[in-house]
């Protein structure tokens, strides 16, 4: 009996490691290597491989996988997203993805946008691979999606152009100083009245969880404990003359979705 528990402990020991050595691999080990071969200057220098290969993106975007990254609350998350696109005057109106996200989220945030009566979903990513997979999903609503290669820091939208503008954890893995120029891009392409939701980490409450999670960036995703302090996007955003914003904040303060309205 001591035997079969010892080698059950050796094999969930081996997977949660191997785990942990794949998505360091893939994300701040990939950094690291670019850093020392000096290929961090290219526009999505930032851009982990497991978000631009196309079987890492198929192999990693299952939603079991995604939603217990983040704890088992993405479909919260989402749901509040969901709900003030439901609540939004979207008639006529385009509504802007920035950013392609793994899950069900820009399915949701696509049927969400057009049963509100946009007249158009526009979709951007700086990755053209991580469009295409996008486009597997969204069948259904094809007649209503645009799909555009572009950068979250310099939109080739025109400003005022969309209602509503979606970003789904993108922030905190870009490195500090774009994630101020996201967040004006953002709000720049936002026409009066429009309203920015943003789905991201947040700093916990407990803390266990916060030293958990402060691991967990220092680990894999360097860019992100800014979020905490000094690039709180809250305090980015309504720096922004009229900007106010709410914070929803789920799992003990860990992740956040934040909606920003622009002024009229």
């Amino acid at each position: 009996m001591s035997s079969w528990i010892s080698y059950s402990a050796f094999a969930v020991v081996l997977v949660l490691a191997s785990t942990a050595l794949f998505f360091f691999t893939l994300t701040r080990g990939a950094l690291v290597m670019r850093g020392v071969m000096g290929r961090l200057t290219h526009e999505a220098a930032h851009v982990y491989p497991i978000y631009s290969n196309m079987r890492l993106i198929r192999l990693v975007d299952w939603q079991p996988i995604i939603s217990a990254i983040l704890l088992f609350q993405y479909s919260h998350l989402v749901s509040l997203i969901v709900h003030g696109l439901r609540r939004d005057n979207l008639q006529g109106k385009r509504v802007l993805i920035t950013s392609c996200a793994f899950g069900n989220v820009i399915p949701r945030v696509v049927e969400a946008s057009v049963k509100s009566g946009a007249s158009q979903v526009l979709i951007a990513d700086i990755i053209q691979n991580e469009l295409d997979h996008a486009q597997t999903k969204l069948g259904s609503y094809a007649q209503h999606i645009v799909y555009s290669q572009e950068n979250a820091v310099a939109l080739q939208q025109p400003d005022a152009s969309v209602q509503a503008n979606v970003m789904f954890f993108l922030l905190h893995e870009l490195p500090h100083h774009l994630k101020i120029e996201a967040l004006n891009e953002a709000m720049r392409v936002l026409s009066p009245g429009g309203r920015l939701y943003l789905g991201e980490f947040h700093r916990p409450r407990p803390w266990l969880l916060r030293v958990l999670s402060w691991t967990y960036f220092k680990v894999f995703e360097p860019y992100g404990l800014a979020l905490w302090d000094s690039h709180d996007p809250v305090q980015q955003l309504q720096a922004m003359p009229g900007v106010t914003c709410e914070r929803h904040t789920a799992f003990f303060g860990n992740f956040q979705v934040i909606v920003a309205t622009k002024p009229v």
